[in-house]
């Protein structure tokens, strides 16, 4: 088995009103199978906007690594872009 990554990313909705319980729902169903959720938090910003940070595990040796990931999250309407944060190995 080989080594897994963790990505820390943050999700920056579209809209104030985006329910971000919905949209971490989505996001999980559309995972690969070898991506996983670890961990997600939703944090307060500015102005009553809200983002979801996800901590991800996957294959250290992915294609693409998290790109793919990112690109299919901001395919969803609600949400506005996605930001990397910090991606290590565990």
């Amino acid at each position: 088995m080989g080594r897994k990554v963790m990505v820390q990313m943050k999700v920056m909705p579209d809209d104030v009103e985006t329910d971000l319980e919905e949209l971490l729902k989505k996001i999980g169903n559309n995972l690969p199978e070898d991506v996983g959720i670890y961990k997600y938090d939703i944090l307060p910003v500015a102005f009553g906007l809200k983002i979801l940070k996800l901590t991800l595990v996957m294959p250290e040796d992915r294609e693409g690594g998290a790109d793919p990931i990112v690109e299919m999250i901001e395919k969803f309407d609600e949400v506005q872009r996605v930001e990397i944060g910090l991606v290590s190995l565990i």
